[in-house]
């Protein structure tokens, strides 16, 4: 079965990229894939050294990666380019998690930029020879459309995304990375 694994770069407690991504996840499964879902805000993983082999839940982080077939990576945008969050953990894994895996991309913005983020991403990826899907999500004003689900006085339940296009592209992206993954298992 095609293993599909979402990291969300974000440490908010309500993060629209955590409840965008469970919404790609969401899509992932309907579409076949056994999912699962890293959430960086709730994992000990101090800041990357290069000198050490093994820190915090880096080795546990990192077998997870490099047994998926499939990456769904979210970051909020900040400054520009993807979070502090996302890019320690992006320093412990390389091309051995990486390697011949499908990645799709999502970027949430607080404003109306997420496209140096989303290229910022690629570049990255691309150097630790993951196969990034031509399709990706980028959310501007994120908190206007993206629910991040539990009990608010604004709404309840799941994370859904309220824009009918924006939900249709991020569940398309959970879909487009599953058939991805296939391809490069065969």
């Amino acid at each position: 079965m095609t293993r599909i694994v979402a990291i969300s770069g974000s440490r908010r407690a309500a993060s629209t990229t955590r409840a965008a991504l469970r919404v790609a996840l969401d899509a992932a499964g309907d579409a076949g894939a056994e999912t699962d879902m890293i959430d960086l805000s709730a994992v000990d993983l101090p800041l990357y050294h290069p000198d050490e082999d093994a820190q915090g839940d880096s080795e546990g982080l990192k077998r997870r990666v490099r047994e998926a077939d499939g990456v769904l990576a979210g970051t909020p945008v900040y400054r520009g380019s993807y979070s502090s969050t996302f890019k320690n953990f992006h320093d412990f894994c390389g091309s051995d998690e990486y390697a011949d895996t499908a990645v799709g991309l999502l970027a949430t913005a607080g404003g109306g930029s997420y496209g140096g983020t989303l290229e910022h991403l690629r570049s990255t990826f691309r150097n630790v020879h993951a196969w990034t899907v031509p399709h990706e999500v980028g959310i501007e004003r994120a908190s206007k459309v993206v629910e991040t689900g539990g009990s608010t006085a604004d709404h309840a339940g799941a994370p859904r995304i309220t824009d009918d296009d924006l939900r249709r592209r991020t569940e398309r992206l959970g879909r487009v990375v599953v058939e991805h993954a296939d391809r490069l298992r065969e």
